[in-house]
């Protein structure tokens, strides 16, 4: 057998072997870059949940539209995915079977910071999730995959121990004495 060449080399050492099925092509990158998906298995997760969803909208659609069963899991899908923030407005099966993986990354705490004006960059955001400057509710959350509700979009905030809270206080002049404790 020959040596290889220099860019056979270099191509194969970007090709992986065992998992060349399982790559998803343009689209898949597409996503992970645009919305800096850092671990390629949360796209992976988010893919399977919209397949199950679209496969649960075509078995409702082919139900009867009388059937009171598809009437009552029609209503319960339909809040689920209006209430995790996938759908705007409650309509139809239609829409259900509309969404995308990006409709969850959409919903990922480091694109809600930047929809926020919390970050002016992805990248930015990400960083900010990761040391800690951030809270959703009471707790400090370090993960920038977190999948951000439409109840959890109002208690996003800086972490109380946060320099940069502490910054646009001091900008906005409403620092308070006792939060320099």
């Amino acid at each position: 057998m020959r040596t290889f060449k220099h860019h056979e080399y270099k191509l194969l050492r970007k090709t992986d072997f065992l998992r060349w099925k399982r790559e998803g092509g343009s689209r898949e990158g597409g996503v992970l870059r645009r919305y800096h998906v850092q671990q390629p298995e949360d796209y992976h997760k988010y893919n399977k949940l919209v397949g199950r969803i679209t496969q649960l909208a075509t078995k409702l659609k082919a139900l009867p539209k009388d059937d009171p069963v598809r009437i009552r899991r029609t209503d319960d899908l339909l809040n689920k995915l209006f209430d995790m923030g996938l759908l705007s407005v409650k309509t139809n099966l239609e829409q259900a079977a509309k969404i995308s993986v990006s409709s969850f990354c959409r919903r990922r705490l480091s694109v809600m910071l930047v929809r926020l004006k919390f970050a002016e960059t992805m990248r930015e955001a990400i960083a900010l999730i990761e040391q800690g400057h951030i809270k959703v509710g009471p707790g400090v959350i370090k993960d920038p995959a977190l999948i951000v509700t439409r109840a959890m979009e109002d208690f996003i905030s800086w972490s109380d121990r946060s320099k940069i809270k502490r910054k646009v206080l001091t900008y906005n002049d409403k620092l308070d004495d006792y939060d320099l404790l």
